[in-house]
């Protein structure tokens, strides 16, 4: 049994340890535009019955509850909070957040597909008058945002609408439409790195559509949602698991304790 004991805790020590790599790279990760925190769900292995809950005994009588061990705990998923973060002004002029339900597309030819999702807004302008992702690749909005290289000012809605000054104007003129997508299973979508998602069996096809429309989120221009982990939240979190780590240590030193007993009985 003491065996066993210990093989159990081993389980917990397991998932503990990927519980704090989690925490660790949600801290990692707070001054991360559009990040999402991510959460480990936790689910109990099989049990040993030595008696079954429900079992007729001698005198024709039936056991109100059975006697089971559990075998240990494993993680089950590890999901992403997809909650609104925080918005940081930043006054800029492709710097967009959304505020509520979808996320930008991206044109991504290194994910299968060929079409990544983000929550992330830092945009900029190429040498071609395009939207494009402040990551390393330059990664273009999908549908193109294609600006007129001659722009002076720039205005995009709440409904993504894009109206360009241009030079030697005087009004407004409306371009182009940005368009974001909303899943039926947000949880579903997969995280490839560089803030960016992919879309799965899981998370269902994409619903993409105007802005504010539908259940979509609305564009806020000048601001970035910043990432929503909470540092206090972390630590907190980060010092529980600390702490059941240190006890599930300890149920393996006292099975290991029994185990020295049992064999010194031998002697």
């Amino acid at each position: 049994m003491a065996s066993a004991a210990m093989n159990t805790a081993a389980t917990g020590l397991r998932a503990l340890s990927t519980n704090l790599d989690v925490i660790a790279n949600n801290l990692a990760n707070i001054n991360t535009v559009g990040f999402k925190r991510a959460r480990v769900n936790f689910e109990d292995l099989l049990y040993q019955h030595t008696l079954q809950p429900g079992t007729e005994n001698v005198n024709g009588d039936i056991t109100p509850a059975g006697v089971h061990v559990g075998l240990g705990v494993r993680i089950s998923t590890v999901s992403n909070e997809f909650r609104q973060g925080s918005f940081l002004e930043t006054g800029g002029k492709f710097d967009l957040a959304i505020a509520g339900h979808g996320l930008f597309q991206v044109n991504a030819p290194q994910v299968e597909g060929g079409i990544a999702y983000t929550r992330a807004g830092n945009f900029f302008v190429n040498k071609d008058g395009q939207l494009v992702l402040g990551t390393p690749e330059g990664l273009t909005l999908e549908p193109a945002i294609d600006l007129p290289l001659d722009w002076t000012d720039v205005v995009i809605g709440e409904d993504g609408s894009v109206s360009v000054k241009s030079a030697g104007e005087d009004e407004f003129e409306e371009v182009e439409q940005l368009q974001i997508a909303t899943f039926t299973n947000v949880q579903g979508l997969k995280n490839v790195g560089g803030n960016l998602y992919v879309a799965t069996a899981a998370s269902g096809d994409p619903q993409v559509g105007t802005p504010a429309e539908e259940g979509r989120g609305k564009i806020v221009q000048g601001f970035l949602e910043a990432s929503n982990v909470e540092a206090v939240e972390e630590l907190v979190h980060m010092i529980q698991t600390q702490r059941y780590f240190e006890m599930n240590s300890q149920s393996i030193d006292a099975a290991n304790q029994t185990l020295r007993v049992v064999s010194a009985l031998g002697r």
